[in-house]
């Protein structure tokens, strides 16, 4: 039984206790749902409520009391063995045995499905990550963002939301200028220009365009430079989406910034805002009233030169986003980006459009240790550490976990010679190798003739490890729910963790293949129901993560 289903149970018996006068509720005001939740000691019960607490102020009744007239209703239920009043008023729950098994043989029917709910049904979400300036290599930062980001699509699309993946190509800027001008002074053997791009790769890069024509550089410098901006960027752009796709992350939308000054789109939005009054001039530049709206100050939409501000970009992008069908639009951007959580909602409140439909979320950055020494400086980009240096030191799994395991608020510390183990100290180890596990128990039942279909007996699954196993099964579409709503992936990786842990502690107590005289039982198939139960959900649980579920270790 499912902590949904339960709390269906709970919410019957409020709406028969009301029916029977037993609590002076009127069955209408009844909320839809009722919360069910894991007591932090398993000795209090499988589940507990706190519907007494959060409903019988109103009523005239204390909780307990109201809790006291609650219980014999939730027990009149064939799935509740107890139910007992505990502290101020929750109530502890004991499912029937029968009940609490009955969820191994629905996990396995379900399949992929399991876990999957309905809370994003009907929703378009445009989530933009990554988006790094095709200038240079994915860095960790970027490669966080990557992992995160798609882990957050693929829980919104659990939940049902119809998620486009997009990656803001900024082709529009100075940064593209100093990459150009990196570009031809490698080319030229010159020294990198003082705010320029250095590194093997830009040096890589240079002679591959000079080999491609080695005409290019008897043209003008001007001719030099715009060459080497449009093909540099070309092939930069190339091999981030393919070192994306090399760590299973792609894009439905590859949205080019350049495209919207070409367009006049940026054009047209700054029109719009003069017309509705939410620009004003200021020492020869045109302002935004965002202040207006939160932010922490009015920001600059056209520069007194008269060129368009990079926030100008911004609010076009924000309104070609809602054009397109997004009715949310997610941001995933870097440690030095607050300022844009307080500017991205004042514009969409600006364009008259509501502020909450922007989301932004805040990651930070990310450091590498080996050897118990922090590792600084990539060979190939100089500078920094890629997404390719991480992932060749321990491996695409290893990496997407690590990145996503833990909360974007804080930043990350990733121990090379950890991840790259093949111990139970390494996490995602732990957790495939609980996969690997329950795909080596299914063989070998196979081998020893027992067989799921020849009998399930859920009531046989009464040991405590049984049961906390199946607490742990049964918390997984909450867990995913949750992940999608706060946008909180890491949640899914400890959830994992968790689970490998009560898994493997099941399997040193309990068999699932009998003993050489002891013929196979009803116990023995239920048990494998269990085994391949657990095996679905980690399986869906590192897809959502984009991590292999290995059949073998």
């Amino acid at each position: 039984m499912t902590p949904t289903e339960l709390a269906q149970v709970v919410a019957a018996a409020l709406a028969q206790a009301a029916r029977d006068a037993a609590l002076p509720l009127d069955p209408a005001d009844l909320p839809s749902q009722v919360a069910v939740e894991r007591p932090r000691q398993p000795e209090h019960g499988d589940w507990s409520t706190n519907v007494a607490l959060r409903l019988a102020k109103p009523t005239g009744l204390s909780a307990r009391q109201f809790a006291d007239a609650l219980v014999p209703y939730i027990l009149a239920h064939d799935a509740v063995a107890q139910a007992e009043v505990a502290g101020p008023g929750f109530i502890n729950l004991r499912l029937a045995k029968a009940a609490a098994g009955a969820l191994a043989k629905q996990i396995v029917e379900a399949g992929p499905d399991y876990g999957r709910g309905e809370a994003e049904r009907g929703q378009v979400v445009n989530l933009e990550f990554v988006s790094a300036n095709p200038t240079g290599p994915v860095h960790l930062a970027g490669a966080r963002w990557a992992a995160v980001g798609d882990s957050i699509a693929r829980a919104l699309q659990a939940e049902g939301a119809e998620v486009v993946r997009e990656y803001y190509f900024n082709d529009h800027g100075a940064q593209i200028d100093r990459f150009a001008k990196s570009l031809l002074a490698a080319a030229h053997g010159r020294p990198t220009p003082d705010d320029g791009y250095g590194g093997q790769y830009i040096q890589d890069l240079a002679q591959a365009i000079v080999a491609a024509d080695p005409a290019v550089l008897d043209r003008p410098e001007d001719e030099q430079l715009e060459h080497f901006r449009a093909q540099g960027v070309e092939a930069m752009f190339a091999e981030i989406k393919r070192a994306l796709h090399d760590f299973g992350v792609d894009f439905d939308v590859y949205f080019h910034e350049q495209s919207l000054h070409d367009s006049g789109q940026v054009a047209d939005v700054i029109g719009q805002l003069k017309q509705s009054g939410q620009l004003y001039g200021r020492d020869g530049a045109w302002w935004l009233k965002s202040t207006d709206f939160g932010d922490d100050k009015d920001r600059v939409v056209i520069k007194s030169d008269g060129q368009a501000a990079y926030i100008a970009g911004d609010i076009a992008y924000f309104k070609n986003k809602r054009q397109r069908g997004a009715d949310r639009a997610i941001y995933l951007l870097g440690a030095d980006h607050h300022g844009y959580i307080g500017r991205l909602k004042a514009a969409a409140a600006a364009l008259g459009d509501d502020p909450s439909r922007v989301e932004v979320l805040i990651g930070q950055l990310v450091f590498l240790v080996k050897d118990h020494q922090p590792v600084k400086m990539s060979k190939r980009a100089g500078t920094v550490v890629t997404l390719e240096d991480l992932t060749e030191a321990i491996g695409v799994d290893a990496a997407r976990y690590a990145l996503v395991r833990s909360s974007i608020d804080s930043s990350l510390e990733i121990d090379l010679d950890l991840w790259a183990s093949q111990s139970n100290d390494n996490p995602v180890y732990y957790v495939q190798y609980a996969h690997a596990r329950t795909r080596s128990v299914d063989r070998n039942a196979a081998a020893a003739q027992v067989a799921r279909a020849d009998g399930f007996a859920p009531e046989t699954l009464d040991h405590p490890s049984e049961a906390a196993l199946l607490g742990h099964l049964a918390e997984f579409p909450q867990v995913v729910a949750a992940a999608a709503a706060l946008r909180e992936p890491h949640r899914l990786a400890r959830y994992l963790e968790a689970l490998a842990s009560a898994y493997h502690k099941w399997y040193d107590q309990r068999r699932v293949i009998p003993y050489a005289d002891e013929p196979v039982g009803p116990v023995h198939q239920t048990r494998l129901w269990l085994n391949d139960a657990t095996g679905q959900v980690i399986a869906n649980g590192l897809a959502l993560l984009g991590v292999s579920a290995p059949e073998r270790m």
